[in-house]
């Protein structure tokens, strides 16, 4: 065989492995894209599965009134078995922890207030995101330590922008400097009336958490953390690392009805 013919198999050899090659990783990441972008229903239309409810001055896993049902295809929050509404503010729990995620909800505000409930309740809800585990939570604690998409509803006349978020024991960051307002507004429209809304919340551990209404961000902030003076967050603080990277999930109960018809969640590769 002469120098010239190795040469040219050597060169036919190389080229169709160089162009084989790319088409390899681009098949591993295509594969690895599709099972990131597998949406899971964390709700699953017909009960409570998976769930745990927590209602202040109650035990983990007590459902006072049946504060949370399922009817019709619909996990409900109601309070018609509640005389008053007394403060109980209520969550429920999803049975998983997750970092790097993005929640898709779709919910609506009905029906009045339940009485007893404070005024700026009304219409007022939230998805609790990076949740402390429920299982540490005191029986008459209020809220878990956690970040809050805030879920507002208006009241059929002045502005009431949704998607905002709260901080129970936490603070969080903007534009490079530390919030530690209670509840901040997103840019959001209002919301009235008791049609369907479509909120979305993508979380990217302890770094950055965008708020997204039929898929516009109408809130961006960073660096989630917990509140060093707060007593319930102190607990939760190991070895001096104050940064709030991973947590449970929870729907809120505080004293307005509301229905969810699909909670789904996908997780992000971190």
């Amino acid at each position: 065989m002469t120098s010239t013919l190795m040469r040219k198999m050597f060169f036919s050899f190389f080229v169709g492995f160089a162009i084989n090659l790319p088409v390899c990783v681009a098949q591993d990441e295509s594969t690895k894209l599709e099972k990131t972008e597998e949406w899971v229903q964390l709700f699953n239309g017909e009960d409570l599965t998976g769930w745990t409810p927590k209602i202040k001055g109650y035990q983990l896993g007590e459902n006072f009134g049946e504060t949370f049902r399922v009817k019709d295809g619909l996990l409900q929050v109601r309070f018609d078995e509640y005389e008053s509404y007394d403060n109980r503010f209520g969550h429920l729990f999803f049975k998983e922890e997750y970092s790097h995620y993005i929640i898709r909800v779709e919910y609506r505000f009905v029906g009045d207030q339940c009485t007893g409930g404070p005024a700026w309740a009304i219409r007022n809800s939230g998805v609790m995101l990076h949740c402390q585990d429920p299982e540490t939570m005191g029986k008459d604690q209020n809220f878990p330590v956690s970040i809050e998409m805030q879920l507002l509803g208006g009241d059929g006349t002045g502005d009431r922008p949704n998607a905002n978020v709260c901080t129970p024991g936490t603070h969080i960051e903007m534009d490079g400097q530390l919030v530690t307002r209670h509840c901040n507004q997103s840019d959001s429209k209002t919301f009235h009336g008791e049609d369907w809304v479509t909120v979305e919340v993508e979380v990217l551990g302890d770094e950055v958490i965008r708020h997204k209404i039929d898929g516009e961000v109408v809130l961006e902030y960073q660096k989630p953390q917990y509140d060093t003076k707060d007593g319930d967050a102190k607990k939760l603080i190991k070895n001096g690392d104050a940064s709030l990277s991973k947590g449970f999930i929870s729907l809120q109960s505080e004293s307005h009805p509301i229905d969810f018809r699909k909670v789904e969640l996908r997780v992000i590769d971190e």
